[in-house]
């Protein structure tokens, strides 16, 4: 009989003590709370809450900018930039992060230069959603809120995006879906490890789920195997979660 990779005591002494128990199974070493999903799921959040805390700053405030300045030639600049970055492979930004942060900033595979990377790749679908969001907000309610006294500055976060929020919240969960189904950016950027992040941003590698499914499906053990469809069972239910939270958001919005 094949020995379980994870026991209810293992996880329960993880979880308690946050130690590892070495594990042969199938004459494949695994270690319980370092390299089991549960660590990588962790850890794959961690990425995930720094690409959205880089993101969806920038990717509002661009939207809010074309939208409301959309004649300017910044806007148009923003505009094109965004629609490009949307047709670059995920993985040319990954190499780009290695280039420039891995190797030449010599921060090494870390938290920070993945989420920066995939920052960078969700940046155009919050600019984007957002700009859409906002220009359908009726230029009626600008023009009361103006008559009103108010400024451009009220109108547009008091006004504006309060009826845009549901399309803005819709762009910013779209980008969440997609930097937790990344694996190539992270390949260049975050590295491997079966370690709990240890709180450090640069010199530290990290795990993320979908790296055990590129990692494992193709091993020889069915142990291996059935690590890589855990992780992919829960990559592909927060991905659907997330959808399905879109879809509600947008619902209430109609």
């Amino acid at each position: 009989m094949t020995q379980p990779l994870l026991t209810v005591r293992d996880l329960h002494t993880y979880l308690a003590t946050g130690q590892g128990v070495v594990r042969a199974v199938d004459g494949v070493s695994f270690t319980v709370g370092e390299a089991e999903v549960l660590v990588e799921g962790k850890a794959g959040l961690v990425i995930a809450v720094g690409t959205l805390l880089l993101a969806v700053p920038f990717g509002i405030a661009a939207g809010i900018y074309i939208a409301e300045f959309r004649h300017t030639v910044w806007a148009r600049v923003i505009r094109f930039l965004s629609d490009v970055l949307v047709g670059v492979p995920s993985i040319v930004l990954g190499y780009a992060g290695y280039v420039t942060m891995v190797e030449w900033l010599g921060w090494d595979f870390s938290v920070a230069a993945a989420s920066i990377t995939l920052a960078v790749l969700c940046l155009p679908y919050i600019c984007r959603t957002t700009e859409m969001a906002l220009g359908e907000v009726p230029d009626t309610l600008r023009e009361a809120g103006y008559a009103m006294g108010a400024g451009p500055a009220t109108v547009t976060f008091r006004l504006s995006m309060k009826t845009a929020f549901p399309g803005v919240l819709t762009g910013v969960l779209l980008a969440l879906a997609i930097s937790v189904g990344e694996t190539a950016p992270l390949l260049y950027t975050a590295g491997w490890s079966s370690y709990l992040w240890n709180g450090q941003l640069t010199h530290s590698p990290i795990g993320y789920l979908t790296y055990a499914i590129w990692a494992f499906i193709n091993e020889p053990f069915a142990a291996a195997n059935e690590l890589a469809y855990a992780a992919a069972f829960l990559t592909t239910g927060f991905v659907l979660l997330v959808s399905l939270i879109s879809r509600l958001v947008l619902m209430r919005k109609k």
